[in-house]
């Protein structure tokens, strides 16, 4: 899939003016991606600028239109009381996501009836000591926690969910997300990770909702964590995918609010390799026609944070427990073709605001899939 100006009217009913006439496409450098990394870990589709956003792209939906799913029997993710702190409750996996979207979606899914930004407590265990190490406009000083949680149950398995408020992109070149990771690993103490969240499909065979399951994960840095680029870390077991099947059943009770030029179902993809992984950048990349950020080769997605899991165990070593990513495609391959490449940016960051919580629901269903195979 190759999403260009008429694909995003075609899909959310925004209409993108193409570029003038010998328009040059622009350099990195011109485009604002800080920026715009920011806007979409901070857009929520429930709150009065997601309204806005809903209003001037008319074909989008909000989750209030989820359908429940049919879980099989003794397997539905059953939330617990509500938790409370400072350290986070114990657990046989933890699951993190990142973006309020993101958090809005995997509660619908495995904590229903418990929203993770309206109902979730926070999570402010050592705040002040690591948020020193933070940027003071970074999403978790402003908002004076490292995060929320919850937990749930699925089968026999306990399961801790945690909404991150720190962010490698965001906190600032300490590295604080690292901090964050190490505390709550220790907190939970689980036999599995896993991070999951959206992210953008690297060449023209992914379609929106598209879930990659990689335990390889790899630094794509130019910027502020240059010293991290090449970094490549793998998790050494695989998550097991018993219930894959079951989760493409799944899939179907709300596929019908994700693009409608989608021409198939969602896939599940299973990383054999680095190169076919996940990719981490410093930087807000996606992945275009022209190839402007050079992702191509080097992974089937890109996202700003998850290497940093992988950094974090090894440095843990031999007791760190398993991990794995679960990403889905929330925005496909961009056309370079008649758009600059701000423009381009535009076009990626508002298919995230039209479909990322719905493509997370297919994530989210994933994740309870290896849980409940594990």
């Amino acid at each position: 899939m190759i999403a260009d100006a008429s694909w995003l009217k075609r899909n959310l009913g925004l209409t993108v003016e193409p570029a003038p006439a010998g328009a040059a496409a622009g350099t990195v450098e011109a485009v604002d991606d800080t920026a715009v990394a920011r806007e979409i870990i901070d857009f929520d589709s429930e709150s009065p600028v997601g309204k806005a956003f809903a209003a001037q792209a008319p074909l989008t939906t909000t989750l209030s239109q989820f359908v429940p799913l049919d879980w099989p029997a003794g397997l539905a993710p059953v939330p617990g009381p509500k938790p409370t702190g400072p350290s986070l409750p114990p657990a046989d996996v933890l699951v993190v996501t990142w973006t309020v979207d993101e958090g809005h979606a995997l509660s619908k899914v495995l904590t229903p009836g418990h929203d993770s930004h309206d109902d979730w407590p926070p999570y402010t265990k050592n705040f002040d000591t690591i948020a020193k190490d933070m940027r003071p406009l970074s999403p978790a000083r402003q908002l004076g926690r490292l995060g929320t949680f919850w937990t749930a149950t699925i089968g026999s398995h306990s399961v801790t969910l945690f909404k991150s408020d720190s962010h490698m992109s965001q906190d600032g070149p300490d590295l604080a997300n690292a901090t964050v990771w190490r505390q709550i690993i220790a907190d939970c103490q689980p036999k599995l990770v896993i991070t999951t969240g959206t992210g953008g499909g690297i060449g023209a065979d992914f379609e929106v909702g598209d879930v990659i399951v990689s335990r390889f994960v790899t630094f794509d840095c130019q910027r502020q964590f240059a010293s991290l680029n090449g970094q490549s870390y793998a998790s050494p077991r695989r998550a097991l995918g018993e219930k894959y099947d079951t989760a493409r059943r799944l899939f179907g009770a709300n596929v019908k609010f994700l693009p409608a030029d989608n021409t198939r179902p969602p896939r599940i993809v299973t990383s054999r390799a680095a190169a076919k992984g996940i990719l981490t950048t410093d930087f807000f990349g996606f992945d275009n026609t022209a190839n402007t950020y050079g992702l191509q080769g080097k992974g089937d997605l890109s996202e700003m944070g998850d290497a940093v899991l992988g950094k974090v165990c090894r440095e843990i070593g031999p007791t760190a427990p398993s991990y794995v990513a679960v990403r889905n495609v929330s925005d496909p391959q961009i056309s370079s073709t008649g758009l600059t490449l701000a423009q381009q940016t535009a076009v990626a960051a508002d298919i995230y605001k039209g479909y990322g919580r719905w493509s997370t629901v297919c994530s989210a269903i994933v994740c309870w899939a290896i849980i409940a195979g594990t």
